[in-house]
């Protein structure tokens, strides 16, 4: 059977702390204990770096968005060029 997820939105966590990650942690305990199990979206540097020191990065699952690498385009973004052009 299936879990249920809960998705948590953390963009608006600018700079966070030990208190964020406790709260994010409870959060997470709370779910775990109603059948559920919690998903951090948009989770800045600041906040993966306190989840990986505090050792809960496998208790606080974080959706990665692969941020595109130098020189990359970004996903849906495509080059333009004449048809003709044989380098496309």
């Amino acid at each position: 059977m299936a879990r249920a997820s809960v998705i948590c939105d953390c963009a608006q966590i600018r700079d966070p702390t030990l208190a964020t990650i406790d709260q994010l942690a409870r959060l997470a305990l709370a779910a775990r204990q109603l059948g559920c199990e919690v998903h951090l979206r948009h989770a800045n540097a600041a906040l993966l770096e306190l989840i990986e020191l505090a050792g809960l990065a496998e208790v606080l699952r974080v959706e990665v968005e692969r941020e595109p690498e130098q020189g990359e385009q970004p996903r849906g973004v495509e080059e333009e060029g004449e048809l003709t052009d044989p380098t496309l």
